[in-house]
């Protein structure tokens, strides 16, 4: 797939006032700082269009994103930020939890993991989660470049061990990395092909 236009529509509070739900939707969420806005920097080829930075929690809203006018590109609030305020805190699961409950046209959820670290509890919950309720999800695992290769087997393998206790079948594992482009394609083509299906 090539990204021809890339526009943003809106951000929204709550689930209820997002855009009509005209196109399929794929949703980007992970723990605050996972890296989620170079991720859809990258895979856009758009170096501001998701605003980065180094304190976590700077994603507060549910942001629409039109991609090549046919389908949207949903950056969710980060999860798991222990210097937020409790009252931001209480809001970031409700806001999530609603949108990828209620919203008819999401196609899938991309979950981000920080590949250096080990499952860590509220990634596995929202995973064990979003699994429970039937959300079709791709792990994207982030920061790939900062491991060597039998590193990054040893995490991947982690995490395939602690999920299979919950899952027959486990999601599908996609290894990326924003600042060498990497998983760029692999995420792309997983888009386009759910775009087909759903034409």
């Amino acid at each position: 797939m090539e990204i021809t236009s890339v526009e943003f529509i809106k951000s929204s509070l709550d689930a209820r006032l997002c855009p009509k739900p005209l196109y399929p939707e794929y949703a980007f969420a992970g723990r605050s700082n996972v890296g989620k806005s170079s991720l859809i920097n990258m895979l856009t080829g758009s170096r501001h269009l998701a605003k980065t930075s180094s304190a976590p929690g700077k994603t507060r809203y549910i942001n629409h994103y039109l991609v090549n006018r046919e389908w949207y590109l949903v950056d969710l609030p980060g999860y798991g930020y222990a210097k937020a305020s409790k009252k931001i805190k209480g809001k970031f699961p409700a806001l999530i939890e609603n949108y990828l409950l209620k919203r008819e046209t999401l196609a899938c959820l991309f979950i981000l993991i920080d590949c250096r670290h080990n499952p860590l509890k509220n990634d596995m919950e929202f995973i064990i989660w979003a699994g429970q309720n039937h959300i079709p999800l791709i792990l994207c695992f982030t920061k790939a470049d900062k491991l060597s290769s039998s590193q990054l087997d040893r995490q991947l393998s982690l995490y395939r061990d602690n999920l299979r206790d919950f899952w027959a079948e486990l999601p599908v594992f996609v290894v990326t990395s924003s600042a060498k482009n990497k998983g760029r394609h692999e995420l792309l083509e997983i888009i386009d092909r759910s775009n087909q299906l759903m034409k």
